[in-house]
Parts: C-alpha cells; sequence; structure tokens
C-alpha cells in the first residue's frame, strides 16, 4: 500500500465520516426530507377509483385517554395530521414542535403523533421534554406502524373528515411544507 500525505489520508477521513452521516441521517428520515410521496398516482382514490379508507387506528394516547379514529370522525368529525415519529430520531424531534405551533393555529384539524418502533418511557419522556400538548401515543403493540407503513421515519399520513386516506409525506417537513398540507387538503 503506498504511503499517503497526512493531508490525503485526513482529507480521505473526512469523506468518510461525512458519507456515514449522510447514510445515517437518510436511514433515520427514511428519505429525503420534505420528499412527498402520495400514497397512490391520486392520493384520493385506490386503483379502482374508489377514495381509500384510512385503516383502523386505536391507540391510548400518553395521558391515558383512548383515541379511536372511527370513533373520533363520527363525533368529531375533524380530519387527521397522523405524524408518525420515534424519540431516536432528529428529523422527528426538529419537526415535533412545529406541528405543536400548528396544532395550536389550526383546530380545526385533529394533530396526533404515534412514536412507533419506540420505547415507550423515551416517547413520553421527549414528549415531555418537548413540552408538547397536542395528542400523543405510543405504538406499543406495532399495530400502527404495520397499518401506516412508511420507508423510514417520521412519516405524515393526511386523513379526510370522511375518513379517506389523502396522502402521506416522508420525511421531515418545515413550518411552511405543515401550513401548505393543511391549506391544501385538510382545511375544509
Amino acid at each position: 500500500m503506498p504511503h499517503l500525505p497526512a493531508a490525503s489520508l485526513s482529507r480521505r477521513r473526512l469523506v468518510a465520516a461525512t458519507t456515514a452521516l449522510a447514510l445515517l441521517t437518510a436511514a433515520c428520515a427514511g428519505s429525503t426530507p420534505g420528499l412527498t410521496a402520495p400514497v397512490s398516482a391520486d392520493p384520493s382514490s385506490s386503483t379502482t377509483g374508489e377514495p381509500t379508507p384510512a385503516p383502523a387506528l386505536v391507540v391510548t394516547l400518553l395521558d391515558g385517554t383512548p383515541f379511536n379514529l372511527a370513533e373520533h370522525l363520527s363525533r368529531d368529525g375533524r380530519p387527521v395530521l397522523l405524524n408518525l415519529w420515534a424519540s431516536w430520531c432528529p428529523p422527528c424531534r426538529q419537526e415535533m414542535p412545529l406541528f405543536e405551533d400548528a396544532a395550536r393555529r389550526h383546530p380545526e384539524v385533529l394533530f396526533l403523533g404515534v412514536a412507533v418502533q419506540d420505547d415507550a418511557a423515551a416517547a413520553a419522556a421527549a414528549a415531555a421534554e418537548m413540552e408538547l400538548t397536542y395528542p400523543l401515543a405510543v405504538d406499543l403493540d406495532g399495530a400502527v406502524d404495520a397499518a401506516y407503513p412508511s420507508p423510514g421515519l417520521p412519516a405524515t399520513f393526511l386523513i379526510g373528515s370522511d375518513g379517506t386516506l389523502i396522502g402521506a409525506v416522508y420525511g421531515g417537513l418545515g413550518a411552511e411544507d405543515i401550513e401548505g398540507l393543511v391549506a391544501q387538503y385538510l382545511d375544509g
């Protein structure tokens, strides 16, 4: 093996470290941050042209309150912005305070966060640390993660007031992204 000058070796280590960091970030985010991917070519319909119903969603919120999507839609009727997150996911933690702000500005939409692939105590501690007040739950049995599959975290699903799955966004969102989703799909 030829002898490399120290500067060349340092540059190679820097490139290797930068590449490793980029791969780790991409693995956590599951995709390029802000990448929008609809559930189907037309997010409001299935391949048969019929609206796609949102999968069942039943969780216990961190405050102990049960949440059932079907009951929520029949009693409350607000559309739902469902965000899948984890305490160990940096892009998730970056966008959660933005969801908190958006939830305060848009009471006409229910913002719901569900920690998936996570430890319940770690998820609860992260939520407390960030002082989040919108409804949050932990997917203890993996049912939510299975019903709402995504290529990685964070993942945000839009559910209409009629119970249809409007679309999904994979990767971290900024404040303008969240406002755009609410305005375009959920503000009715």
